[in-house]
């Protein structure tokens, strides 16, 4: 618990930065500049191969981008590593600290269309750079809360401005702007950064908080982001080929790129009277509902209901998040081969399918014990789910971007990316309660079977792309 009065609490709190003050003072910050100035250097060199024609710089976009969205959303995904600490710390209940999340993906969300709109004006590298600047500072001065309601603004709104930011719409759109040869595979691999954020930096953030405590971690991780992340990301990110005085990936010339780039119209308003946008995103957002908000924030409660021990639920989760890693690549590489109509309505009845798995084994007493009794089958669902988990965007943007050729695919995404995150907001918030009502998860199963047969028809009605 915090110290009774605030006077006390923060003259504890700074005295604890002391050590934090340190390593920016002296030698260490001298080291900092030093790394800087080689990073400077680094990308000289970098820029002299690609004009000796070695390699494309847009594979460094790619990479910068990706590492930017595995710190970004990495950071988002840690969310239920804290929830433990913060019931403690703050004598609060779970329903509570889950709202903060709820909050958190509304703010996200409600924020897509508007990021889009601001790259087209400031550019994917200013966004970037300055939604994980934001999202850094509102980690670290996380570290001075001491009650519940300075985390629905700090989290649920300030940081969760900078996971906006710094999301899919940026990464999608440094992608598109960049490789007009290869599309699929690199938003494949951009979007592997979600997963790869899960994996490497949601585990890291368990350990941290178990060795040194939530409060030195969200330090760590704010640091982690300001001083390592937004110089890369500051240094090396360009936001269109032509203004670098370069070309996109398979584009025939900078003049006709250059074009392509700078005098993209607004997205038409006709758009939202197009059968193909709706296609689109109703499918978009039952796959909100259905992944981040079903299984990534109900995963671990159901494995823990169903009596499943915290190792295994362990090894459940990252199982996951690898082989969305796996599914996502797939797809992007698949993205590039064949109707990608196909590969949608293929990923969403795919998913129905897992989640029956569930269904099954979850309707009485006797196949839960059966479920329990053989943990493998656990993490059979953890690869069949997350192989057809995250795998829905490369396809889903790759359409977007070829049926509306010429448009802002920024703005058009943003709205993408807003309904998959407010059915996030949704699948995360009435599983719980529905839970509290009929202590079961039948009912969101069965909802989310529903939807996804309905995303999978949806997605099959899509027309063909106009050579």
């Amino acid at each position: 618990m915090p110290p009774s009065t605030c006077g006390e609490y923060y003259i504890k709190k700074l005295a604890g930065l002391t050590v934090l003050a340190n390593f920016f003072l002296l030698e260490p910050f001298l080291y900092y500049l030093i790394l800087l100035e080689k990073l400077k250097s680094l990308l000289k060199q970098i820029e002299v191969y690609v004009l000796n024609r070695r390699f494309h710089y847009a594979w460094v976009i790619l990479a910068v981008s990706f590492l930017g969205v595995l710190a970004a959303q990495g950071v988002r995904f840690s969310f239920g590593a804290f929830m433990e600490s913060w019931e403690d710390y703050f004598a609060t209940n779970r329903g509570t600290v889950s709202a903060i999340s709820f909050v958190s993906f509304l703010v996200f969300g409600f924020s897509q269309p508007f990021v889009g709109k601001l790259i087209d004006k400031i550019g994917v590298k200013k966004m970037f750079v300055g939604a994980t600047l934001i999202l850094g500072i509102a980690t670290i001065l996380s570290y001075f809360v001491t009650a519940v309601w300075q985390l629905f603004i700090l989290y649920g709104i300030v940081a969760s401005l900078g996971f906006g930011g710094a999301s899919g719409v940026t990464a999608s759109v440094a992608v598109t702007k960049w490789f007009h040869k290869k599309q699929g595979l690199a938003l494949g691999l951009v979007e592997a950064g979600f997963g790869a954020g899960q994996m490497v930096l949601v585990p890291s953030s368990i350990l941290l908080i178990n060795s040194y405590g939530w409060q030195s971690t969200v330090l760590i991780l704010g640091i982690f982001l300001i001083v390592i992340i937004c110089p890369i990301l500051a240094l090396l990110l360009k936001s269109e080929p032509l203004k670098a005085g370069m070309t996109a990936l398979g584009a025939e010339n900078v003049m006709a790129d250059g074009l392509k780039e700078t005098s993209l119209p607004a997205s038409d308003k006709r758009n939202f009277f197009d059968r193909r946008f709706w296609f689109l995103l109703i499918p978009f957002f039952v796959c909100g509902v259905t992944s981040t908000g079903l299984m990534d924030t109900h995963l671990i409660p159901f494995a823990q209901f169903c009596g499943f021990s915290p190792t295994v639920t362990s090894a459940a989760v990252s199982t996951l998040a690898g082989f969305n890693i796996l599914g996502t690549l797939v797809a992007g590489i698949l993205a590039d081969r064949i109707d990608n109509k196909k590969i949608l309505t293929f990923l969403y009845f795919s998913r129905a399918v897992t989640l029956v798995f569930l269904l099954i084994f979850s309707s009485s007493s006797s196949l839960m014990g059966v479920f329990q009794d053989f943990p493998i089958l656990l993490i059979v669902f953890s690869i069949s789910f997350g192989l057809v988990d995250f795998a829905t965007v490369p396809p889903t943007i790759k359409l977007l971007s070829e049926y509306f050729k010429g448009q802002s695919i920024g703005i058009l995404s943003g709205w993408l990316f807003m309904s998959h995150q407010i059915g996030s907001a949704i699948g995360s918030l009435f599983p719980g309660i529905l839970f509290d009502i009929s202590n079961s998860y039948q009912t969101s199963f069965l909802i989310a079977i529903v939807l996804l047969v309905l995303a999978g028809v949806l997605s099959a009605g899509l027309p063909r792309v106009s050579k």
